[in-house]
């Protein structure tokens, strides 16, 4: 069943040079979701990308300072801009993560004092933001700031800077930053931390003024799934602030569940995690009851899973195909509701002698052909409620 708000009616009258094409048969294919069913996309070899686009019609892209610029003056710009224009051309759109994290900032910041490095922040964002615009226009502009100015498993330039200025005045700085490049991106605070302490600190932004676009919420349940109460309690919580929300990175595991008293995920990495068939049929079912969860909520725009393939963060047996290329049952189950359940299987529908047909489905794109011409219609398109008019003229 589909859950109401992400459903669209409309009465599209079909047009031919303008005439209408009236009493006839036309075939009707959905062809994208307006619901950003994303993934990583570190990954672009064939097979893989196979079973990518077969699920996913968002990416997101590596943009970590230290592997981005690791040599100061020296940034791997035609390496993601390659990676960015394959999933453009593809029509998928992309985001890019993160532009300010202090994990995995570049040593070379060590080197300078913190008004420096707060100018080498800005720096990097206005360049990457403004060379990649137009092929990437959404953002995870900043990662973790609760922890970010008291993280001290290392040191680095930007828990320095964080710590010396502050959280708000860095996400300040790093937002101006951002929209002073593109205006019209997509600009998201995100974190792993849905404590009071990230609600607190979004409540400080947004009275000191600054424009969030989204919340970037971050859901690793590699100690097991949070099951529909809990996810429903988070996001009540966060959607009180009439954010659109990015589930940014999730992920649940097909094996064995880490232990409980880890704090933190990157301090469990073993040799030798591997998936079972126990495991994958759990995470078939979680994958299907966190999806319904988010996606029948209004104000979840976006999830974005962490890594298609099994290993591809921390050795985790989390992704949807296995470590040799398989796909696991939890790629089907979410395949089953992304191109079964919440999509429209293509249709013969006839037109009225006004040459008008009525299109209900899932918000998204779809095509309409008759007799070698084609021609496109988005469903909902902003509308919320009523069924909209809408004119879909086919070109040969």
């Amino acid at each position: 069943m589909l859950p109401s708000h992400r459903v669209a009616d409309a009465l599209v009258t079909v047009t031919a040079d303008q005439i209408p094409v009236a009493g006839q048969d036309v075939l009707v294919r959905q062809t994208d979701h307006e619901f950003l069913f994303g993934c990583t996309g570190f990954e672009r070899d064939i097979p893989l990308a196979d079973h990518w686009f077969g699920l996913f019609n968002f990416a997101t892209l590596p943009f970590y300072w230290a592997q981005f610029e690791g040599d100061m003056g020296n940034p791997q710009t035609e390496k993601l801009m390659g990676m960015a224009s394959f999933f453009k051309d593809r029509g998928v759109p992309v985001k890019g993560h993160p532009l300010a994290w202090h994990t995995l900032a570049p040593d070379w910041l060590l080197g300078l004092n913190n008004g420096e490095i707060a100018a080498a922040q800005v720096a990097r964002i206005t360049r990457e933001v403004t060379d990649f615009a137009g092929v990437i226009d959404m953002w995870d502009v900043i990662n973790e700031v609760v922890i970010m100015p008291i993280f001290d498993r290392y040191d680095n330039g930007i828990t320095r800077l964080c710590r010396d200025i502050g959280r708000i005045p860095m996400i300040r700085m790093v937002f101006d930053a951002a929209r002073h490049a593109n205006p019209g991106a997509t600009l998201l605070l995100n974190d792993f931390d849905m404590s009071a302490a990230y609600e607190c600190l979004i409540e400080g932004v947004l009275e000191a003024g600054v424009r969030i676009d989204a919340l970037g919420l971050q859901s690793h349940m590699h100690q097991g799934y949070w099951g529909e109460e809990r996810t429903l309690e988070t996001l009540d919580r966060f959607s009180r602030y009439g954010l659109p929300i990015h589930f940014t990175e999730t992920t649940i595991v097909s094996g064995h569940l880490m232990p409980p008293e880890i704090v933190d995920l990157n301090d469990y990495q073993i040799d030798d995690w591997p998936s079972t068939p126990e495991g994958e049929e759990r995470q078939a079912d979680e994958i299907v009851r966190h999806y319904r969860t988010l996606v029948g909520h209004p104000a979840v725009r976006a999830i974005t899973y962490w890594g298609i393939q099994d290993g591809e963060w921390l050795g985790a047996p989390g992704g949807f195909v296995r470590a040799d290329g398989s796909p696991k049952p939890s790629y089907h189950a979410l395949q089953n509701l992304v191109r079964g359940e919440w999509w429209l299987p293509e249709t013969t529908m006839r037109t009225d002698e006004e040459g008008r047909i009525p299109l209900t489905g899932f918000r998204g794109t779809y095509t309409i052909e008759h007799r070698g011409r084609t021609g496109t219609v988005t469903l909902g398109n902003g509308s919320t409620s009523g069924r909209s008019a809408i004119e879909c003229e086919l070109v040969p």
